[in-house]
């Protein structure tokens, strides 16, 4: 049974191992090769770090990140673990603590953060005000009136004894004093409470010009910049007038960063006059002071963060598995193998038993091996292969190993290891006893009737203040008020009240006298003589002693206790003004007293009665004795006891002040009323008082109070109900804060201009636009201000635009100049731009509206900071620009191309086919047309069946047309297109910039846009084949007319008449072969006629949509080289004509537009950009493909811009009813 035990328990330790030993989390399996994978991460933060944007902002210029965690995927190890930077895509450098090699990682690093420069501009002091005292002409201690001394420690010169500049006398009293210090002190001081938002000002960055929260800008880079002298602020001074700055005052740097919204300044002054001074009482004694206002620009920095991915590379790693243990074993014995399992990442585990594991004998008649991996001999001799096989497809490990094994004996076979007096009688009254009259001696008297009343008026919730009132609290929000004073009031006096009573004692003694009368002696024998003969006599005597006993007691002349009541506190702020508070939790104080002014009531005389002394013998001798001379005075005093007395009765909650109780001759001196401590804070306190969103902003609003106590029952002698004035509340300053840090879209995205305005967002007639107005920012640094959310305290917030808008759902239509009011509780608002609004430079105006603001109220930029303004206005510069696009060719002259454009042969009737850019509209969305219907104009772009190779002979034109929006109806107006030229062969490869050559009358080989090119192009607008719409002749008719552009006296139907039958019929050269000006008159205008908001001058909408008409050609016979390529020098070497080889034949000549609108008539400056504006590619918004496969499959690289292509060796005199336009 031991030994079965202890194979169980073997077993189930090798079980357990195995299990432990090798569990691995399943990862999928993926490619052999390298890969990478971006790791998410964190940084550990503290409360001032914030994101914004999915980026990181903090103060500390390296963060640690969370615990990273990595896992390689099934049969890869970790190769790298780099930080990326997100930007440039390139390594900065590896993890710290990473080694490369293992199939999983753990850890944390360090990053520094991206400095980013950060400014808060034009801050400014409330002033600053330095004084210097000169003492008067008589005080020794100070020289006499020749020392000046610096009465504040904001400066390192504290008096003139060094100072060596010039200084004026003045005389006084004949003493010749100097006017002033006459000092230089470079080391002034003054700090600067920041008041503007830190925004990034690192130049060119995108994030330059967003604010950044304080609590992530570095407090330990700060520096100043933008220095300026504030000459015309008025300080105010401690005498109660004001001053400007001193002409002398130069501020310098830092001299110490408080916090990040109080930072303190250096300056110097030279305090050379005295232009403000106040001389004193004492002759000679005289301060002057000097005012110093400056304003300062703080930089800092900030640190980015998640600005840069965290990247693993994986590659395969290596596993293996191999056996170890005995190679021989005993005939019918046992050994144990085991199988060391090597995994990709180098980590090894020892296994005997697994459920991924097997185990197998080669010939199991000589041994075999159970699961557990031990080897049992079966035959006495031989040997077999004992193979372990190791497979978990989950981590992709496919591993096996083979041993031999010898049954034999010898010591290398086997295992070598195993596992109260009371009230006195009534004596008899023997004696004569008389009370005295009482006598009023001491008297002693206490008062506590100043309550020491003292207030508060805070900010919920007590002990937690979210606002400091006395800097500002805003409407809306509660406040607490507390009100301290005794628990209550007292005064009282104690008489002390003496006199005597006095005892007649009657004492009685008797007296035995004796004495002996002498005998006669014997005279003789017959005369015995006489005896001596004793005598006795008893004497009484009685006396009447007089004793007197004097007495004390107290009584009460005066006593008045007072209990707390209620109190009343008034300010401004408070609810109607004013609240009444009444004790709660409170208990009164307990008065009993027991009065009487009657000497009886109080004093009680000693038991007295007659005294019997007893008798006494007096022996006389041979005489009657004398009776003795005795004072019964000793025995009368001590016959009779003390008197008993007592006092008045106070009780004061419980406990004597006053005892009643009797005592002998003298009544106990009372105590006194225990002083009254302050009432607990919970006791006048109230709470929730909200500020009413009526009240205006207002700066220290004085507050008053009073607070009562009313007499309590067991007053003795007076007292009435008393109120008191609370001390020293403070006062509370309403101050409701709005910010307005508005911002609007910047439409970049469709922004077409030749040069954009940085310093303007961008609005795009005819789309919508966003304006941003948070209730969130900076305000002022003070408790519970400062940066965060105002929305609470929002009326309302509104935009203002200059131009005409529409809802983003075009259902509201606001006119220009309307204050539009947006949702306080809505961050985004989006609006339309109608296309009728004028281009130009525009500002939108912000305003946020504090709930408490007056109708006249005033405002403050960014945020009402001065708490006499109730509205924070923003201002964003914006530019409204207009669109060039939908550029279509609508016509070509080639017959080839007729029926593409034509609904039959001959007919001037439309089939409504065009060539588009692409398939997407103005702002990318789906047009509606499919190919081939796009440009350019090339071999597979004809869609009838037979025509794949058709492209277009020199000679024939093309019709074309595009739209534009905005202020391009004027007469100076136009589209500028600039041809550009390019050769292609037919396989689309070989594309080069290339010359155009031509010939006219004689003249031979004339170059397109050289000097010589002076061939002239015209177009009709009003042309059969242009299919101009016969409704936007009649519009272009009626606005000129209405523009003032019909003679004088000509009614509109005969203009109309004139301008369908002459006017538009009319020739208009557009320019050359190398340039082109479509001007107004081949201009339509096609804007908005219906729907219009009644304020809307319909004519200026019609023309706020423009249609300009054109056409293009090349030469019938036109020569083709690459550019640059000098013709003349060419002809002068080889023979030129239309046949010389120096000529590009086989192939395409692709006509490229370069399109730019003219804004009256300035085309040195193009207005906006088809193609190539800096911010965006109309070209390519609208669909346009670089590349197109022609019907044959050969790739064809097109340009933005490539409109049509045209035959090299194709001319359009080759075709017999061709008609060359030149």
């Amino acid at each position: 049974m031991i030994k079965n035990s202890s194979i169980y328990k073997i077993t189930v330790f090798f079980l357990l191992l195995s299990i432990i030993s090798i569990y691995f989390p399943p990862i999928e399996s993926i490619d052999a090769a390298e890969t990478t994978q971006n790791i998410s991460y964190d940084f550990i933060t503290t409360s001032g770090d914030y994101e914004y944007s999915g980026l990181l902002f903090s103060s500390k210029k390296e963060l640690e990140t969370t615990r990273i965690s990595v896992n390689a995927p099934a049969g890869k190890i970790i190769k790298k673990l780099e930080w990326i930077n997100k930007s440039t895509n390139n390594p900065i450098r590896s993890v710290k603590g990473f080694t490369a090699g293992s199939t999983s990682w753990a850890g944390k690093d360090s990053l520094s953060g991206t400095r980013l420069k950060v400014s808060s501009l034009d801050n400014t002091n409330y002033g600053g005000v330095y004084y210097w005292d000169r003492w008067s002409v008589t005080d020794a201690g100070h020289d006499f009136g020749q020392l000046w001394k610096a009465s504040s420690t904001n400066g390192t010169i504290m008096d003139n004894k060094n100072c060596n500049g010039y200084v004026e006398k003045e005389t006084i009293q004949g003493h010749q004093l100097p006017k002033y210090p006459g000092c230089t002190d470079n080391k002034l001081s003054l700090p600067i409470n920041r008041t503007t938002a830190f925004l990034i000002s690192e130049a060119g960055h995108t994030l330059e010009g967003t604010w950044i929260k304080h609590s992530a800008i570095s407090t330990n880079d700060i520096s100043s910049s933008n220095t300026k002298i504030d000459n015309t602020s008025r300080v105010p001074d401690v005498h109660g007038s004001t001053g400007t700055t001193d002409p002398s005052t130069l501020v310098g740097q830092i001299a110490d960063v408080t916090s990040i919204d109080s930072i303190r300044m250096y300056y110097t002054q030279t305090f050379n006059n005295d232009t403000y001074n106040k001389y004193w009482a004492n002759p000679g004694a005289k301060q002057v002071w000097y005012f110093a206002k400056f304003w300062v620009s703080f930089d800092s920095y900030t640190y980015m963060y998640k600005d840069k991915l965290l990247r693993a590379t994986f590659a395969d790693g290596t596993s293996g598995l191999e056996i170890t243990g005995a190679t021989c074993v005993p005939p019918s014995g046992t050994i144990q193998l085991t199988a060391k399992l090597t995994k990709v990442d180098g980590s090894t585990y020892n296994l005997q038993r697994h459920d991924k594991l097997t185990w197998r004998s080669s010939d199991s008649s000589v041994m075999t091996i159970n699961a557990s991996g031990v080897v049992t001999a079966v035959a006495t001799t031989g040997q077999a292969t004992i193979t372990a096989h190791f497979k978990d497809t989950a981590q992709a490990l496919d591993e096996t190993a083979d041993t031999s094994i010898q049954v034999g004996t010898g010591s290398s076979c086997g295992n070598t290891g195993g596992g109260d007096p009371g009230e006195p009688g009534s004596p008899p009254n023997t004696c004569g006893i008389q009370i005295g009259a009482a006598r009023k001696g001491t008297i002693t008297s206490h008062t506590v009737m100043d309550p020491v009343a003292t207030g508060v008026i805070k900010a919920d919730n007590r002990d937690s203040e979210k606002f400091d009132v006395l800097d500002g609290i805003p409407t809306s929000e509660s406040l607490y008020v507390n009100v301290f004073g005794l628990n209550y009031l007292y005064k009282n006096q104690w008489a002390n009240m003496s006199g005597e009573i006095t005892y007649t004692v009657p004492v009685k003694k008797t007296y035995i006298l004796t004495w002996t009368i002498p005998g006669e002696p014997s005279s003789g024998p017959d005369d015995p003589g006489t005896p001596d003969e004793p005598m006795e006599e008893e004497v009484p005597v009685v006396e009447q002693v007089t004793i007197t006993r004097p007495y004390s007691y107290w009584q009460i002349d005066n006593l008045e206790v007072y209990k707390l009541a209620k109190t009343t506190v008034n300010n401004y702020a408070l609810p109607g003004g004013s609240v009444n508070l009444t004790p709660t939790g409170y208990t009164p104080p307990v008065l009993t007293s027991d009065h009487s002014a009657n000497v009886d009531d109080h004093v009680e005389p000693a038991p007295c009665e007659e005294v019997d002394l007893g008798t006494e013998t007096v022996s006389g001798g041979s005489s009657r004795p004398a009776l003795p001379t005795t004072d019964f005075t000793s025995a009368a005093e001590s016959a009779v006891g003390q008197n008993q007395v007592k006092n008045d009765r106070v009780l004061f909650n419980g406990s004597t002040v006053m005892n009643d109780s009797w005592a002998q001759g003298t009544a106990p001196t009372p105590g006194i009323i225990p002083p009254a401590a302050t009432i607990q804070r919970d006791v006048l306190y109230g709470r929730n008082y909200l500020i009413s969103n009526t009240l205006l902003n207002k700066a220290n609003t004085t507050s008053t109070g009073t607070i009562n106590y009313d007499l309590i029952p067991g007053n003795i002698n007076g007292g009435s109900n008393q109120s008191f004035p609370v001390n020293a509340i403070n006062t509370v300053t309403v101050h409701t804060p709005v910010v307005n840090y508005s911002s609007v879209t910047d439409d970049q995205a469709h922004n077409q201009k030749t040069t954009p305005n940085p310093k303007r967002s961008a609005f795009i007639l005819d789309r919508p636009f966003t304006v941003r107005i948070p209730t969130s920012g900076q305000h002022r640094n003070i408790q519970g201000y400062g940066d965060r959310d105002y929305a609470k305290y929002v009326r309302s917030k509104q935009v203002y635009f200059p131009f005409d808008v529409y809802s983003s759902d075009r259902s509201t239509f606001y006119p220009k100049d309307t204050w539009i009011t947006i949702p306080t509780d809505q961050l985004d608002t989006e609006f339309f731009l109608p296309v009728w609004v004028d281009e130009g430079n525009y500002q939108v105006y912000f305003r946020t509206i504090a709930e408490n603001a007056p109708s006249d109220f005033t405002t403050q930029p960014s945020a009402n900071l001065d708490l006499a303004h109730h509205v924070a206005t923003d201002i964003e510069p914006v530019e409204v620009i207009g669109r060039v696009y939908d550029f279509h060719i609508t016509d070509i002259a080639d017959y080839n191309w007729e029926t593409v454009f034509r609904k039959q042969k001959g007919s001037a009737a439309p089939s409504g086919a065009s060539y588009w850019t692409g398939l997407r509209d103005i702002d990318g969305g789906a047009r509606g047309n499919s190919l081939p219907y796009t440009l350019p104009i090339a071999p597979g772009k004809h869609p009838a069946q037979g025509y794949k190779n058709a492209a277009v002979k020199t000679g024939y034109h093309f019709k074309f047309d595009l739209k534009t929006k905005g202020n391009m109806f004027g007469v100076q107006d136009g589209i500028s297109i600039t041809p550009s030229f390019y050769f292609v062969h037919p396989d689309g490869s070989g594309r080069q910039p290339v010359d155009l050559y031509y010939h006219s009358g004689n003249r031979k080989f004339i170059r397109i846009g050289s000097p010589q090119d002076t061939e002239k192009r015209y177009v009709v607008l009003n042309e059969r084949l242009r299919n101009v719409p016969q409704g936007e002749l009649q519009d272009n008719a009626s606005y000129l007319y209405n523009r003032g552009g019909a003679p004088a006296g000509m009614s509109a139907a005969a203009y109309l008449r004139q301008y369908l039958e002459k006017t538009s019929k009319n020739k208009t050269w557009i320019g050359r072969l190398d340039w082109m000006l479509l001007p107004s008159e081949i201009r339509t205008l096609i804007g908005p006629k219906s729907g219009l908001p009644a304020s809307v001058d319909t004519e200026r909408a019609n023309a706020a949509i423009q249609r300009w008409y054109g056409e293009y050609s090349l030469p019938a016979d036109v020569y083709v080289v690459k550019k640059g390529t000098d013709l003349a020098a060419y002809g002068r070497t080889n023979r030129l004509d239309e046949k010389s080889s120096v000529f590009l034949k086989k192939g395409y000549i692709v006509v490229n537009f370069n399109i730019e609108t003219i804004r009256e008539g300035n085309t040195a400056k193009p207005h906006l950009q088809y193609i190539h504006g800096p911010l965006m590619n109309q070209w390519q918004l609208e669909g346009y493909s670089r590349t197109y496969n022609d019907p044959y499959g050969k790739r064809f690289s097109l340009m933005d811009g490539d409109v049509i292509f045209y035959h090299a060796d194709q001319s359009s005199k080759g075709d017999f009813r061709s008609q060359v336009p030149h």
